[in-house]
């Protein structure tokens, strides 16, 4: 069973205090009550008298004021005090060595320094054994050699135990020491775990913030290169058309016209929504897309493509869904151009908050730590663009391929869940889409 270190401290704490605070009133009392039953004192008002002036010093310091015994000098005051009326009444009476004996337990608990503890010892030793020896000694030898032997075995007894206790002590002062010093080095690195993921996290706001200003850019400068200046056009040539009434020759022409760049303007207003938004993803999830764009590839190219899906499919942000599908096609562009293959695997998983794409293809192969280097020279392989379009969105690819083993490409992204609000192009997609037509090309 684990106690609480905490728990541990307290419980010693109040141990502490009630030994401080009871222990010697019970020794001084049981001397008392002992030297009355045994009357082995001759001056017993005396000793009655030392015995209130002990209980009162105890009681004014000790008990009253402890804090006190918290303060170097005020200790040793209180201490020197507490002896000299011990040693007062073991000569008054012997029984009160039992009382002396508190001496031991304050220096034990209240004294810290070492050779305090050490000079405690000593002085408590030297008034228990007088009590021990019935006395102090008479001049003969014998008697000073029994007195110094008793005395020197309570200092050699009580301070080895005393002794022990401070190493004891010693060793859990280092391992509370050790353990606060860990507890810090623990608060500051989730501190800084924190700090990092707050810094994380603001990076990515800013990153995206970033990349929505970037877009929105874009979408300025199409507006005004297509559709402010054919909305231009169109004006200037209805007001031409206003002004030529009477030539009904001019009048249409300039009708036509209009009628010509508002067609085109409609056209460039579908292809800035297809920029956004491939054709594939506008009315269908990502693996309908992917398996749309696969069978139109296997139809063209005449080579099986199997498009598998794996785990819970969920709605991902649209970037994300972008570059997968962008990947997939460019990754079945690439075997078309230069594997050869009879079959081909697509595969996208849902794994936790990673979304992964594999296509595998059973052609020739090629080797992958070329590929970059030789692009350019057999018209390109994109792999370039992949990696590009997978790192902005945190994710990577991964290519293996060997010659005759054919070649697998892996992209992993976040998965990023989309939130419910609409975009620029998904409000405008439904409306530019009206009137058009079956088989317009995409420029995305």
């Amino acid at each position: 069973m684990l106690i609480d270190p905490d728990a541990q401290i307290a419980l010693f704490e109040r141990h502490k205090r009630a030994l401080l605070n009871v222990l010697p009133y019970g020794l001084l009392g049981l001397s008392l009550l002992v030297t009355i039953a045994a009357h082995a004192s001759h001056h017993l008002l005396l000793t009655a008298g030392l015995t209130v002036v002990a209980a009162g010093w105890l009681l004014f310091t000790a008990t009253l004021h402890p804090r006190w015994l918290e303060r170097p000098l005020t200790l040793t005051i209180f201490f020197a005090g507490m002896i000299g009326i011990a040693a007062a009444l073991v000569l008054s009476s012997g029984w009160y060595g039992i009382f002396a004996w508190s001496g031991y337990v304050f220096s034990a608990l209240a004294l810290t320094d070492l050779r305090a503890r050490a000079a405690g010892v000593a002085a408590t030793a030297l008034v228990v054994g007088t009590a021990q020896h019935g006395g102090v000694p008479s001049g003969s030898v014998g008697s000073w050699v029994s007195w110094s032997t008793i005395v020197l075995a309570n200092f050699v007894v009580a301070g080895g135990m005393i002794w022990a206790a401070s190493l004891d002590d010693l060793r859990h002062n280092r391992r509370d020491s050790a353990l606060e010093e860990i507890t810090e080095v623990n608060r500051r690195l989730e501190a800084s775990l924190d700090e990092n993921a707050a810094l994380h996290r603001q990076l990515v706001a800013q990153a995206r913030e970033a990349g929505v200003i970037d877009e929105r850019q874009r979408m300025a400068r199409e507006i005004h290169d297509t559709l402010a200046q054919g909305l231009t056009g169109i004006i200037t040539q209805l007001a031409a058309a206003s002004q030529a009434r009477e030539d009904l020759a001019e009048r249409e022409h300039h009708l036509a016209a209009a009628a010509e760049l508002a067609r085109e303007s409609l056209r460039e207003a579908r292809r800035s929504v297809a920029a956004m938004t491939p054709e594939a993803l506008l009315d269908s999830k990502l693996p309908d897309a992917l398996r749309d764009v696969a069978a139109r590839w296997s139809e063209l190219h005449h080579v099986p493509a199997h498009v598998t899906s794996n785990g819970v499919a969920q709605p991902l942000r649209p970037e994300i869904e972008v570059a997968l599908l962008r990947t997939a096609q460019e990754a079945l562009a690439n075997i078309a151009k230069h594997a050869r293959a009879s079959r081909v695997g697509v595969t996208l998983s849902y794994i936790g908050d990673v979304v992964r794409l594999d296509v595998r293809d059973d052609g020739i192969g090629f080797v992958p730590e070329l590929a970059d280097g030789v692009a350019g020279e057999r018209g390109g392989f994109g792999l370039t663009a992949m990696r590009q379009r997978a790192v902005e969105l945190g994710g990577r690819i991964e290519i293996e391929s060997e010659i005759g083993g054919g070649t697998a490409v892996c992209a992993s992204i976040p998965a990023i869940a989309m939130v419910d609000q609409g975009s620029a192009g998904d409000a405008l997609a439904p409306a530019l889409q009206d009137g058009v037509t079956p088989g317009t090309p995409s420029f995305a």
